[in-house]
């Protein structure tokens, strides 16, 4: 009998938010004993820090330059094929509940199928999954979740944080410091989109035969901003019992320092004064975040990573009660990070740090797979994924995945050579453009190339040596010592690189 897989992602958590990974705050049981039983990835990357062109890398098998999802709100074609394909083809029953955005979530439904999907009553098929049911962060008119708040429970609908688009709206927050889009909701736990999701993930599986194998990705929206859990689970953190950031340095010279240091759009965002990207509100100001902001924030984003691992938890055990945890792997992750304070910041952008470029990865083989439990150091990435899903359902990958298959210890990632691990970023709004490559190794050197854009010329970048510099606070970028495996790194990253899907698709909406 083929395994089944249970894929699991979050939005936006990031690697040191769960305790297996170093966190100290979140209480992550059931997590912590897939890592304890499983593969622990210390040094897994995406392929881009933001939601849609992960998302396409995690589906597809590809590169970001491959697919072709160069930012948030280009749409991955609908005639693009998926690891989902591959499997339904080899006889998987397939699904997706939760959080999709291969498509824009602020598009219109009329040119977007998965904005309509809940409208039309569909659940499906589509993108080689037989079964969609979607839910989002925000209550954007259109997502099943939405439709089923609206009907079910229209009156504590109406208690949640509402995306809007009018100027200034989105930079809200009613908890205890006013904290941007801070939003402790009074509504039941149990129709929060975390229960939602575990709920209708249940719901699926339950349909499912022993005679059929499949693959269900359950996809939560949290932790991503609103931050907005129920108010019956704010007893779980207290704010003010909290440390700040490392990487927030209450000396505001000594943070601006830092930013200096780094490439202009750093500081830019930090004041306000250049906008680079969507993924923040445009009228928010970093500069103005308070210490006990930061902390709020900090707070709630654990008490969603505690509500995420028990609706995980609430899975688990519905696996081993019917008596397939045996012949289940689940491979668990998130798209991106979140800074949370780091260097005075928050949200997420062209920023090629360990808060938004390295992601928790955890891979539990099925039990009867006879693997053991393992820790690899050397670097892997959301490209990665799609051929070990192929390798679990024991099916020949088509040529057009890339990455391998994630190995199952460190002995065998030395084998196939892991070396090295690309992450990418372009952008373009209005007149401000911006193009980001990094190599990371392993060795630990960091190498990030900034390209010719409206806001560099080329030449500038950043260089870390993260064993000695693990907060990236020394560029290294012009350090006459570093030059010669500043250019080794970068020979190799456009090397490995590969080349621009062409013609370049269209961003055809925000976010």
């Amino acid at each position: 009998m083929k395994r089944n897989i249970l894929f699991i992602t979050t939005d936006q958590m990031r690697y040191d938010a769960i305790g297996c990974n170093g966190g100290r705050v979140a209480r992550t049981p059931h997590i912590n004993k897939l890592s304890n039983s499983g593969i622990n990835y210390r040094r897994a990357h995406n392929q881009n820090v933001v939601c849609m062109p992960a998302r396409a890398t995690m589906i597809t098998g590809q590169h970001v330059a491959t697919h072709g999802v160069w930012m948030n709100g280009v749409c991955l074609p609908e005639d693009s094929q998926t690891v989902a394909h591959v499997l339904k083809q080899h006889d998987y029953n397939t699904a997706l509940v939760g959080k999709a955005h291969f498509e824009p979530w602020l598009g219109d439904p009329d040119d977007f199928f998965e904005n309509r999907m809940a409208a039309l009553n569909s659940t499906g098929p589509h993108r080689g999954f037989d079964h969609m049911e979607l839910a989002n962060h925000f209550f954007e008119g259109h997502s099943h979740y939405d439709r089923w708040m609206e009907k079910n429970h229209k009156a504590e609908k109406a208690k949640c944080y509402q995306m809007t688009t009018a100027k200034g709206q989105n930079t809200a927050g009613r908890g205890d410091t006013q904290a941007v889009q801070v939003w402790p909701t009074d509504i039941p736990r149990e129709i929060y989109h975390t229960d939602w999701v575990a709920d209708r993930t249940l719901d699926w599986l339950s349909s499912q035969s022993a005679s059929k194998p499949w693959f269900c990705w359950m996809s939560f929206p949290d932790p991503h901003h609103p931050w907005d859990p129920p108010v019956s689970e704010m007893h779980r953190v207290n704010w003010r019992d909290l440390k700040l950031p490392e990487l927030y340095f209450r000396d505001k010279s000594k943070r601006e320092a830092v930013l200096e240091a780094k490439p202009k759009h750093w500081k830019g965002y930090y004041e306000g004064k250049l906008w680079t990207n969507l993924e923040a509100p445009r009228e928010f100001v970093p500069a103005n975040l308070s210490e006990e902001q930061i902390l709020e924030i900090n707070a709630l984003i654990h008490i969603e990573n505690e509500l995420i691992d028990e609706a995980c938890g609430r899975v688990f055990s519905w696996l081993r009660e019917n008596g397939w945890d045996d012949n289940t792997d689940i491979i668990f992750t998130t798209d991106h990070g979140e800074l949370q304070g780091d260097y005075g910041l928050l949200f997420k952008g062209a920023y090629h740090v360990d808060a938004l470029m390295r992601v928790p990865l955890i891979w539990r083989p099925a039990p009867n797979a006879n693997l053991e439990p393992a820790e690899v150091k050397l670097p892997v990435g959301h490209v990665d994924l799609a051929k070990t899903f192929c390798q679990i359902a024991d099916v020949e990958a088509p040529p057009w995945i890339e990455g391998q298959p994630l190995p199952e210890s460190e002995i065998v990632a030395e084998k196939q050579n892991r070396e090295t691990v690309l992450t990418e970023w372009d952008s373009e709004h209005g007149p401000v453009s911006l193009h980001l490559k990094t190599i990371y190794n392993k060795s630990g050197w960091l190498c990030t190339t900034y390209e010719k854009s409206s806001l560099y010329e080329g030449t500038e970048g950043e260089l870390y040596n993260l064993k000695e510099d693990p907060g990236q606070l020394v560029n290294l970028w012009h350090d006459s010592a570093c030059q010669a495996i500043k250019l080794e790194l970068i020979e190799q990253l456009y090397a490995q690189l590969p080349e621009k899907r062409s013609p370049v698709l269209e961003r055809k909406a925000p976010c």
